[in-house]
């Protein structure tokens, strides 16, 4: 799906990219790469979604927009093999309503700023960016269904209904209006896995099977996405609804097995687990820092190095044959 290109003069900025639900993380992370090389002003909307401005990208891509969103198509395809859904704005708000207008797979959908309005005005008021299901409701009780009908509206009745700042933020919306940049933003600098016992769990070889489990999962996937953790938070789930919680620092940045490890048994060790029946644990990467920018250190310890060049040829079995056929031999027996 596409639309005709428009007049430079009337060119929209703002990007809205729609990914398919459900996109595992490092792909997504890859399709954000992608809109870096479209504009260096990318803000990420996890799980599956991203707004770009576009505006120092028309200088050099030159001023046809539904170009540049046919581009990342081709891109994201061609190399991901994921096709996206992208609309094309004056605002954010416009620019992520068109985006949900495409139909899938994928498509692109520019909105002209000077059309922006009418463009909104028919379509159903649900369909209208940051309206939610109970404002809709609440919107058809009092007979409005569209969006065109909402910016007849006088602000100060769409205050009355949804409420002040809710009721503003609508009426402005509906009208095309939103001042809202685009704020770079890359994903959170943190990295979680997690998992729950089946029945309530005292058995400390099983639960540092299950922690040991968690530490290979955390580190394949910080070394997936080119990620170093500073530090570690475990928090363990007891029955009944109480939780632990403790956080330290790795000596260094790492995304290797050995020193997650070794920190997470220290955190559990922390925990003075006694008679405590524990229903669920998550390990979790914080302070996360792009591993190309981390000094590494010259080591001598040559078993140490066996281990490093161990763990990035289970990496790629993993990558090959899937993350469960390989592992630590406690983990094994523990599945």
């Amino acid at each position: 799906m596409t639309t005709e290109a428009v007049p430079a003069r009337e060119v929209p900025t703002v990007m809205h990219v729609r990914c398919p639900d459900r996109l595992p993380e490092p792909t997504y992370r890859q399709v954000l790469e992608e809109l870096t090389e479209l504009s260096p002003v990318v803000q990420a909307l996890p799980p599956s979604a991203a707004l770009v401005e576009l505006k120092g990208a028309l200088r050099y891509h030159g001023p046809d927009t539904l170009r540049l969103g046919e581009m990342l198509r081709v891109r994201t395809i061609s190399r991901l093999g994921v096709d996206v859904r992208v609309g094309i704005g004056p605002t954010v708000t416009v620019a992520a309503t068109a985006s949900a207008q495409v139909p899938g797979p994928g498509g692109v959908l520019a909105v002209p700023p000077g059309r922006a309005a009418d463009w909104l005005a028919p379509l159903p008021v649900r369909a209208l960016h940051g309206i939610g299901p109970r404002q809709a409701e609440t919107l058809h009780e009092y007979g409005i269904h569209t969006v065109g009908l909402l910016a007849a509206v006088s602000p100060a009745t769409v205050q009355r209904l949804l409420g002040g700042q809710a009721g503003r933020t609508a009426a402005d919306r509906a009208r095309g209006i939103d001042p809202r940049p685009v704020v770079p933003r890359a994903l959170p600098a943190s990295a979680t896995v997690r998992c729950a016992f089946d029945r309530h769990t005292l058995d400390g070889a099983a639960v540092r099977a299950a922690l040991l489990d968690l530490v290979v999962q955390l580190g394949r996937l910080l070394r997936r996405r080119g990620q170093t953790a500073r530090a570690l938070t475990l928090t363990l789930r007891f029955a009944g609804g109480a939780g632990w919680e403790k956080t330290r620092r790795l000596t260094e940045p790492s995304a290797h097995d050995d020193d997650l490890r070794t920190l997470a048994y220290r955190l559990m060790d922390a925990a003075g687990l006694q008679r405590g029946r524990l229903t669920g644990m998550a390990l979790k990467g914080e302070d996360l820092a792009d591993a190309d920018r981390v000094a590494q250190q010259i080591s001598l310890d040559t078993a140490r190095e066996a281990r490093l060049v161990a763990e990035a040829a289970m990496d790629r079995i993993r990558d090959k044959f899937g993350p469960g056929v390989i592992g630590p031999a406690a983990t094994r027996r523990a599945s």
